[in-house]
């Protein structure tokens, strides 16, 4: 497999030319220094970072796996990782768009992002361990006291201290209302916690001086259900140095992410410190789990490219039969397997949904960054809804995507993909948990389809769509454009009656919301990717003729693409979503077994 190259010149056309962030990072106090110069900087050192540290380590961390020592319940990361930790500290990333009241660099998430994004390509476990870190401090820094804030937030900005987010236990993952673990009050404003989590990334390692857990569990006093649960910061190591009653019992044995270490913890009334009200933990939780799920998101879209990368690469190589309408290189014996129809449809497949999901996670980026810092409460709360809508279609769609992508990659190498040497194996292992943690994308569709669009009664999807139906407005006669548009707008019509339909069906019978939603979140994902790549080949036309027409031309070639092959998936989509609950329903639970 080839080396990984940041892709730093489309990071350039997402920010700069189409979604314009230097004409917003101005308005927003704090980020007027966050220049285009700026940017590029970052982008280039972390790049820089990622192809030379992080993923020559890819393939030998996953073979190497984490060590984990019974006796004194440590874990040993992969050769090198600590080393590419210590250096990744000292270039002040962990830091990178934190609060420099802690020590912060203070720059926009819409950086932070494509930052994200280049390690997960590069080496997506080591990327997991700064990336729970983020995490904790966000939690933290929204829910925490003064004193939590001052206490624990400097080093976890300086990434002396990583941090943990322990919520699933052996009983209960996506169910949390029937979590065990117990807090205990100790009578001098802790608590003592006591109970078994699984699941825990990064839960026990050698990187850190230090490891903040962020613990859900019960008060003694607690109401049942989710309604009664409280989160604490339980550190491995108090303030005076003494260890903490929290241990790692065992690591996971996984099909991917190997070299990331997934513990079982066991909290032995290990002591604990209440972070925001009693019994309202849950919601302090979604600050960090939010954020988890834009982090999955991106591990999706990073393994696309990586895999992207190394399916191109081998696909203009690899030498198997001739073209189909005669030899395309009649010097050789055979023809690179890339003047295939086959082999384009996988390679443009991959193409077109990872570029999408790099516009989405730079709008959903810039969004949040208004949501925090904009002047105007309007614009902040207009933000706040779209990342709210966008989430879970960003989480599911992006790693289903993702997924499906890394697959492609291996199925471009035939059997050579299957072979752990080429390394395209392990991004379809390393890929495969993404659709699984931070909630299952079946949870996401749930989330998309009650939470975020009947619960409000469309209020935030017809927002969105609004967007949308103004762009095909302001375009409807642009003739280069009108490919685009007329079917966007004729989807957006489509799309939206659905969801009306869906939402009466629902006041009869709710099954049939279950039954819609994973349909309905593709559905609306691919409203959103054709959306952004209109947007894309628009701007793509405008600069045709300035110097650099083979990109723009592969903008508007690739847009082609994804309207007359990927798209159409919709139509299929929006039948099956029709039907109903009743083919899913009606099959007697006996009658499963044969």
């Amino acid at each position: 497999m080839p080396a990984y190259k940041a892709p730093l010149r489309d990071f350039h056309f997402v920010l700069n030319e189409l979604i314009k962030v230097q004409e917003v990072l101005p308005q927003l106090p704090g980020y007027e220094e966050a220049t285009e110069d700026i940017f590029n900087s970052y982008l280039e050192a972390a790049a820089q970072f990622c192809e030379n540290e992080l993923a020559p380590l890819n393939r030998t961390a996953d073979e190497e796996g984490c060590h984990f020592e019974a006796t004194t319940h440590s874990v040993t990361t992969p050769a090198g990782f600590r080393e590419a930790y210590k250096q990744y500290c000292e270039l002040g990333f962990p830091g990178l768009d934190c609060n420099p009241e802690y020590g912060g660099q203070g720059m926009p998430k819409a950086l932070a992002f494509p930052v994200m994004e280049m390690q997960c390509s590069a080496n997506v476990a080591w990327s997991m361990y700064p990336g729970l870190s983020h995490g904790a401090y966000s939690a933290i820094h929204v829910h925490g006291t003064d004193e939590q804030k001052a206490t624990y937030l400097p080093k976890l900005v300086s990434g002396e201290w990583t941090g943990t987010m322990c919520l699933t236990e052996p009983h209960c993952g996506t169910d949390l209302g029937l979590l065990k673990t117990r807090a205990e009050p100790n009578g001098d404003g802790s608590y003592a916690i006591t109970g078994t989590k699984i699941f825990i990334s990064a839960g026990e390692h050698d990187l850190s001086d230090n490891i903040i857990h962020l613990v859900l569990a019960r008060l003694p006093d607690a109401p049942k259900d989710v309604k009664g649960i409280s989160l604490f910061i339980v550190p491995k190591f108090m303030q005076d140095g003494s260890r903490n009653g929290v241990f790692c019992g065992s690591l996971e044995h996984k099909m991917g992410i190997k070299a990331n270490a997934t513990a079982v913890l066991n909290f032995e009334g290990a002591r604990g410190f209440l972070i925001g009200e009693p019994n309202k933990g849950l919601a302090c939780m979604f600050t960090m789990m939010n954020a988890a799920r834009l982090g999955c998101g991106m591990q999706g879209l990073g393994l696309g490219e990586a895999s992207y990368q190394g399916a191109l690469a081998y696909a203009r190589e690899r030498l198997q039969m001739r073209a189909a309408n005669g030899p395309a290189q009649p010097d050789k014996p055979a023809d690179p397997i890339i003047v295939h129809p086959d082999v384009r449809r996988m390679l443009l497949t991959q193409k077109a949904y990872t570029e999408a999901g790099r516009a989405l996670t730079a709008l959903l980026a810039l969004q949040l960054d208004i949501e925090e810092k904009h002047p105007d409460a309007e614009a902040r709360k207009d933000a706040a809804d779209l990342v709210a809508l966008l989430t879970p279609v960003a989480k599911a769609f992006m790693t289903d995507n993702g997924y499906l992508a890394t697959n492609l990659g291996m199925q471009v190498f035939g059997g050579h993909g299957y072979i752990r040497e080429w390394g395209m194996e392990q991004l379809v292992r390393d890929c495969r948990i993404s659709q699984i943690y931070e909630g299952t994308n079946g949870i996401q569709a749930l989330d998309l389809i009650g939470r975020k669009v009947l619960m409000d009664q469309g209020q935030k999807l017809r927002k969105f769509s609004a967007q949308i139906f103004a762009f095909c407005q302001a375009n409807e006669g642009n003739e280069n454009l009108k490919e685009f548009v007329a079917p966007l707008t004729q989807l957006l019509k489509d799309a939206g009656e659905l969801t009306m339909g869906l939402a009466m069906n629902a006041m009869k019978n709710r099954d049939d919301v279950g039954a819609a939603a994973t349909d309905f979140l593709r559905l609306i994902g691919h409203v959103t990717y054709a959306w952004l790549w209109a947007r894309m080949a628009a701007v793509a036309y405008e600069k045709l003729g300035q110097g650099e027409d083979a990109f723009y031309q592969a903008k508007i070639t690739t847009a082609r693409f994804y309207f007359a092959k990927l798209l159409p998936e919709v139509h299929t989509l929006m039948a099956t979503i029709k039907t109903g609950a009743k083919p899913l329903m009606a099959l007697p639970e006996e009658q499963f077994a044969f």
